[in-house]
């Protein structure tokens, strides 16, 4: 009698490859598989392609459903074992050591037509799980297909390469010369480009986008969700999933260690359906924490006014709720980069100079220039002026923490700021700065702010979606709280997730 035995499962026991090579446990994995209609289970017809696949484990329990689902189809065990596996299940390796252990995981043999292989069907060692050592494809020093770094990645044919098969691929529908009906995975995340501070480029996009030019019904994989707001040259790609209408579903995990435990990815990670009879702006997002659910909500992927996605369904509500106002941004008072026009690195001073300067060039933090230095914004220099460091905290999502906005100060008249500053505001009356400053405190300000911060750098573009308040008079977080008519619920986020000042 034919028997497959998965119990005990080493695919939940592997050590990862790497942080942006991160094996997807089986449970995980069942959860992405859920989001897909039930009757795919049962039809013998569906094709499947893993194109990244690394433990083999989506194949593995793609083929435990269809054996179950096509069960009166096709009665026979072994015939079945052997039509899903010969015609319905194929994968791309990422590596030669991940084909060996996909194969194993599908076929219970690293050969697929070997002696312990489970289907008896197939006349080559690879079966349905293709490995082939791509090459980068140079152009002044980078890859044309992933923008690899030439001095990074160009090494000796016994190391690895990082040149990914699927994307890059001209004609990627030559690879297995078929139509797959769900194309499924979790990526390789970024490539380091050999610059400072280990940064890196993202290329989880190329493989959603390289997918979708496989035309299949279901797309799912699961990515880091950065893309959201930031992310490395992600621009195009945010625009063009926030307009896809066939982006159907998202379930977001601010901690990406609730997916993968022990590893942080920054910033959380998602994964998502997309669906090609979907056709809305609508989509669900499923939010996730500590593995409980912890809001459903079905809202538009792409709101007026913004480029980026608001992630968390309390903070959306909050920001709905001061768009009815429409009020004035506050972005629309903060003075440009390098608001005096000098750069952070300016040393110029003068020791009888009459205008204050503040800098970070200097240890007790100013210094002292004359006037006719000033070449921007001469009228503001004997106004109040609300700033705050252009350097700031970058919000970690999975700390349950949010933005902190860094040294924030009232600079009196007859005095600027290096770019280290950003200038939110000026005023005549020194009391309206004060009253400005007391919002820049408040939990209800910060939290604003935080849709918009993607990076270190705070800009005129962190204020956007922040409403004006008349600062003749004082502001707290109740006085707001009331205002714009928050709930209990959006409270109680709100105290709970921003430390107070």
């Amino acid at each position: 009698m034919f028997k497959v035995d998965y119990n005990p499962d080493v695919l939940s026991c592997l050590a990862n490859l790497s942080n942006d090579e991160v094996f997807t446990p089986p449970a995980l994995a069942n959860e992405i598989l859920d989001m897909l209609p039930k009757e795919l289970w049962s039809n013998k017809e569906i094709t499947f392609l893993d194109p990244v696949s690394k433990s083999g484990v989506f194949l593995r329990e793609i083929a435990k459903r269809l054996i179950v689902g096509l069960d009166d189809e096709i009665p026979d065990m072994q015939t079945r074992v052997n039509h899903i596996l010969k015609n319905q299940l194929f994968g791309i390796a990422i590596t030669e050591l991940t084909s060996l252990l996909s194969r194993r995981s599908l076929y219970c043999s690293k050969t697929a037509n070997g002696k312990y292989s489970i289907c008896n069907e197939f006349d080559t060692e690879s079966g349905n799980i293709l490995f082939d050592k791509i090459q980068h494809t140079w152009k002044n020093g980078k890859c044309e297909y992933c923008k690899a770094n030439q001095e990074e990645y160009d090494r000796d044919d016994v190391l690895e390469t990082y040149a990914y098969h699927f994307i890059h691929s001209e004609k990627l529908e030559e690879i297995f010369n078929m139509k797959f009906d769900v194309i499924i995975g979790n990526p390789p995340y970024q490539l380091g480009d050999g610059g400072n501070n280990a940064s890196a480029i993202p290329i989880y996009n190329l493989f959603v986008e390289c997918s979708k030019k496989l035309n299949p019904n279901y797309l799912t994989m699961i990515i880091p969700a950065r893309w959201y707001a930031g992310g490395r040259g992600l621009d195009n790609f945010r625009s063009n999933m926030l307009t896809d209408n066939h982006l159907k579903e998202i379930h977001d995990y601010k901690d990406a260690s609730d997916c993968f435990p022990g590893i942080r990815v920054g910033g959380g990670v998602c994964y998502f359906l997309w669906d090609k009879k979907y056709n809305s702006n609508q989509v669900k997002v499923v939010e996730h924490s500590k593995g409980e659910i912890r809001k459903i909500k079905t809202r538009s992927k792409l709101e007026e006014g913004l480029s980026i996605f608001i992630r968390d369904s309390i903070v959306h509500s909050i920001r709905e709720k001061t768009k009815t106002f429409k009020e004035k941004k506050m972005s629309s008072i903060v003075l440009k980069q390098k608001p005096y026009g000098f750069r952070t690195n300016f040393l110029e001073f003068d020791k009888k100079g009459d205008i204050k300067i503040y800098t970070k060039k200097e240890s007790n933090g100013f210094a002292f220039i004359k006037k006719e230095k000033v070449t921007k914004n001469i009228k503001s220099i004997n106004h109040w002026k609300v700033v705050t460091s252009r350097s700031t905290s970058v919000p970690e999502e999975d700390n349950g923490q949010v933005l902190r906005i860094s040294k924030t100060f009232i600079a009196e008249p007859k005095s600027v700021v290096t770019e280290s500053y950003v200038v939110v505001g000026s005023f005549e009356i020194e009391d309206e700065a004060k009253n400005c400053l007391d919002y820049l405190k408040t939990r209800f300000f910060r939290l604003l702010c935080q849709i918009t911060i993607v990076s270190p750098d705070v800009s005129q573009r962190t204020f956007d979606l922040v409403p004006i308040q008349n600062f003749n008079e004082p502001w707290s977080d109740k006085k707001l709280y009331k205002k714009y008519k928050l709930t209990d619920e959006e409270i109680n986020y709100l105290e709970s997730n921003i430390r107070a000042v």
